[in-house]
């Protein structure tokens, strides 16, 4: 009952922070100062960047010779709006603008401007572009961010508390450090919650509830039952099918939870067959980061970059099936080729196995099953024509887990158990660290660099998302690499001509998913199965991963690739 209670307790604290933080992000929007019935003139403007970001949460200063009379803060958008009080002797006004790791800005109104002030008229400022400064807080969150990458690539210590040292150094340094120099704050608390992407959260944590109900039902036992039924233990014909079944079931759930289902039972049958369990396990890791590229759900990395780019279950439906379709393929070519020696020693079809299989592989709730069956379908609706009434995949996660959950009556503490919270941990905190990168300007500093690069050829844009994510993502653990690298495509797509369609958005997921399987570190699902394989006394090294992983990704990103291209240029 304790642990009923906390994981409850977790609940309503996640609620009540996300409920906090968006009551707080609305007070003191540009709108809503404007609604006052205070008939003073006000004066608007926009505030950006060197890349043309917004600026938001910069402090607007109305100053009388020098001294500030009225005070507003921008918004997202970087839009501020501050009332000019009617007692105010207009011609000694001016505007200063304040944020920490941005130069003070002054702004000087032009004589039409007072004039239009004078007559009590609203006035209108051209957009305001802040400069950066580069501190000590500028170089602090960037090694703290790329010390949290060196303890996730290394596995020195959980990626979970990786990140969150990680954040609890921003925060410390952010608090500890102001009172001694202004120069060591990166930002503050409720600035960091400002970061989390809420919509990732209660998506990962709904799906994670529905498919703790579905693993339940026996459906993928019985999957592993007919796709050696159907080969008949031919295993040319085996390693495929188990291949598409492990890809397209990460494509609706998660690889990780896919992987953790799939290879117990590979195991099995691969010893049954007489070969190294290897020969199927790596090939179906591969193939569930290739295929779950396809859709909004099908890994985390594209999770984040649908929630940053706005972009729809749909939408990835559209733009990357066929490619995805085409890499798999390559993938399943490669597999076989690679793996020819092993597959050529496999014994013929095992009766004792085919029982095996058959007795393991019967739906145990059949009854949740359909439920489950229903709810899924209804759900996969709502992720493809949700977008025409606005409604977030983590809505639909949430109000499809909560269905199945009420129609099917589970133990509700397991179902909360369920949950990943360490997972969850992870994002928020990872999240936390990407933004302090972001907040100091690192991300912009890369955004630039990269567009000097690129220039306005479009070309070179996709090449350098798609092949920067695909080898970094080898290097670096796939999800905080691709949280850096978002507000990066997002500079990008909105400066590179032809880019605004999300092309880049599709490159970098393509690149970080299709990439992680160049190296054991470099998606989540890879490490999961080593260690379940570990664990029957099959070792994944680092070096037979990276020897089977490194050619395809060159041949799984190189095919996908082709397939954008010819689509968006």
């Amino acid at each position: 009952m304790k642990v009923s209670k906390k994981k409850f307790l977790y609940l309503a604290i996640l609620a009540f922070v996300v409920i906090a933080s968006g009551i707080l992000s609305n007070l003191g929007t540009p709108a809503a100062q404007a609604q006052q019935t205070s008939p003073d003139p006000v004066i608007f403007g926009h505030l950006y960047d060197a890349q043309n970001q917004p600026v938001p949460g910069a402090k607007v200063l109305l100053a009388l010779n020098g001294e500030p009379i009225s005070e507003a803060t921008s918004q997202p958008d970087g839009q501020f709006a501050v009332v000019v009080p009617q007692n105010a002797s207009l011609d000694s006004l001016n505007i200063l603008v304040e944020k920490p790791h941005f130069e003070n800005t002054e702004i000087h109104l032009t004589k039409t401007q007072f004039e239009n002030l004078n007559a009590g008229n609203t006035v209108i400022l051209s957009d305001i572009l802040l400069t950066r400064t580069i501190g000590i807080s500028f170089w602090i969150a960037a090694v703290i961010f790329i010390a949290v990458l060196v303890l996730i690539a290394t596995g020195t210590t959980h990626n979970t508390l990786a990140a969150l040292i990680g954040a609890s150094l921003v925060l410390g340094v952010s608090y500890l450090g102001h009172p001694i120099s202004e120069n060591l704050f990166i930002f503050d608390f409720p600035t960091s919650l400002e970061y989390i992407d809420w919509n990732v959260i209660f998506l990962i944590m709904g799906m994670m509830m529905f498919i703790a109900i579905v693993e339940h039902t026996g459906i993928f036992q019985w999957m592993a039952y007919i796709a050696y039924k159907i080969s008949r233990g031919h295993i040319l014909l085996l390693l495929p099918i188990l291949m598409l079944i492990t890809g397209v079931a990460s494509a609706f759930l998660d690889n990780v939870t896919t992987m953790l289902l799939m290879t117990p039972i590979s195991v099995q049958i691969a010893l049954s067959l007489g070969i190294s369990p290897l020969a199927l396990l790596i090939p179906e890791v591969m193939a569930s980061n290739v295929i779950g590229v396809s859709t909004l759900v099908g890994t985390p990395t594209n999770i984040l970059i649908g929630s940053y780019g706005n972009i729809t279950f749909n939408s990835f439906l559209q733009n990357l099936t066929p490619g995805v379709l085409l890499a798999f393929v390559g993938l399943v070519l490669y597999s076989i080729f690679s793996y020819r020696k092993e597959l050529n020693q496999a014994q013929s079809s095992s009766e004792t196995l085919m029982k095996k299989l058959e007795e393991r592989g019967k739906i145990t709730q059949p009854l949740h099953l359909k439920k489950a069956g229903v709810i899924g379908a209804i759900m996969l609706l709502m992720f493809i024509f949700g977008e025409k009434i606005h409604l977030l995949p983590a809505v639909t996660a949430i109000i499809g887990s909560t269905a199945l959950l009420l129609w099917i009556r589970p133990n509700i503490e397991e179902m909360i158990e369920a949950v990943d919270w360490t997972t969850l941990v992870f994002f928020m905190s990872l999240f936390i660290v990407v933004g302090a990168v972001q907040e100091v300007g690192v991300i912009s500093v890369i955004a630039g660099w990269i567009g000097k690069l690129v220039g306005e050829n479009l070309l070179l844009a996709m090449l350098a998302i798609t092949w920067l994510s695909a080898i970094l993502s080898m290097v670096v653990a796939n999800i905080p690499f691709t949280a850096a690298m978002l507000p990066v495509v997002g500079y990008l797509s909105a400066t590179v001509p032809g880019a605004d369609g999300k092309v880049l958005f599709f490159c970098l997921s393509i690149g970080a998913a299709m990439g992680g399987n160049g190296s054991l570190i470099g998606a989540s699902a890879n490490m999961v199965t080593a260690g379940i394989a570990d664990a029957a006394g099959y070792k994944i090294t680092y070096s037979e991963f990276m020897k089977r992983g490194l050619p395809a990704v060159l041949i799984t990103v190189t095919l996908a690739f082709l397939w954008l291209a010819l689509r968006f240029l």
